[in-house]
């Protein structure tokens, strides 16, 4: 894992040296080639697989961005890196290192511990990515808001899910974001200053997240963004910003890691509320209805 001067942090392919060469110079370069960097070692190798004009389109940025970025690292060109690549990956990708052969049942058991121990390590450093002015900064947030509202992309959403299930036990005012456009525009509509929004967005970001925070951001609500190393496009509009790194237990995306950083920021809510006689009114209640 590298972590640089601008906040980014990579979490970088174990003795791959064309990844490792791209999250060194990542710092140095224009904003056009770190978009393509970002591209890249988001999906390591896959990425680099294509042709020059995809992985162009998905980093935002003309094909002769990315060349530059392959000249400025020394290749003889695209089709140079691209064998760099396959030379480099080949038998060390996450996905061949966790997933037998597609006639296996299991993964082996080494593959297997190696995979948990991937996972509490990465879970050690998505804990410590959220140092305790952080946790004090959103608790604020979150138990002094008029109302509270969460998001997120197509896994995320489970963690924003659980944040409001758990807050609007700790305190009123605590609701998902609604899904579809025409109730989105009725919860936009009633936003202000002492409204909190937030979102979970991580790679590959959520463009309905996106314009769903902008609007509330237009209206004056503030912001509480949760993201991954990379930093979501919305980074610019929190007010507060969680920045996870994002490792994975195989190739599978880590919700564990939001769940666990959601405990937190519930924890240091819970401290500034002392929700114990609502807790207390809320099981009588639910008691008296089963």
């Amino acid at each position: 894992m590298a972590v640089y001067g601008d906040g980014v942090t990579f979490v970088i392919m174990e003795n791959d040296p064309v990844a490792s060469r791209l999250s060194a110079v990542y710092a140095e370069l224009p904003p056009g080639e770190r978009a393509i960097v970002r591209v890249l070692l988001d999906d390591y190798p896959f990425a680099a697989l294509g042709s020059l004009r995809a992985l162009a389109e998905r980093a935002g940025v003309s094909p002769p961005t990315a060349s530059r970025l392959f000249d400025r690292l020394g290749y003889g060109g695209f089709a140079d890196f691209q064998a760099a690549v396959r030379d480099g990956a080949r038998g060390r990708s996450r996905l061949h290192e966790y997933v037998t052969h597609e006639t296996d049942v299991s993964p082996a058991p080494s593959r297997l511990r190696r995979a948990a121990d991937d996972l509490r390590s990465g879970l050690e450093g998505t804990l410590a990515a959220v140092p305790e002015p952080l946790l004090t900064a959103t608790a604020a947030l979150l138990a002094g808001a008029r109302t509270v509202w969460a998001l997120g992309g197509p896994l995320s959403e489970l963690a924003a899910e659980y944040l409001i299930r758990q807050l609007a036990g700790l305190r009123p005012g605590a609701h998902p974001v609604p899904g579809s456009a025409e109730a989105r525009a009725r919860t936009v509509l009633d936003l202000g200053s002492s409204d909190v929004i937030v979102a979970y967005d991580f790679r590959r970001y959520s463009s309905a997240t996106a314009r769903f925070v902008r609007a509330a951001r237009g209206r004056g609500a503030r912001l509480v963004l949760v993201t991954d190393a990379w930093g979501s496009p919305l980074a610019g509009e929190a007010e507060v910003l969680v920045r996870l790194p994002r490792e994975a237990a195989g190739p599978i995306a880590p919700l564990v890691h939001e769940i666990a950083v959601t405990e937190l920021l519930l924890v240091a809510t819970a401290a500034r509320l002392s929700p114990a006689r609502r807790l207390a009114d809320l099981d009588e209640i639910t008691q008296s209805l089963q």
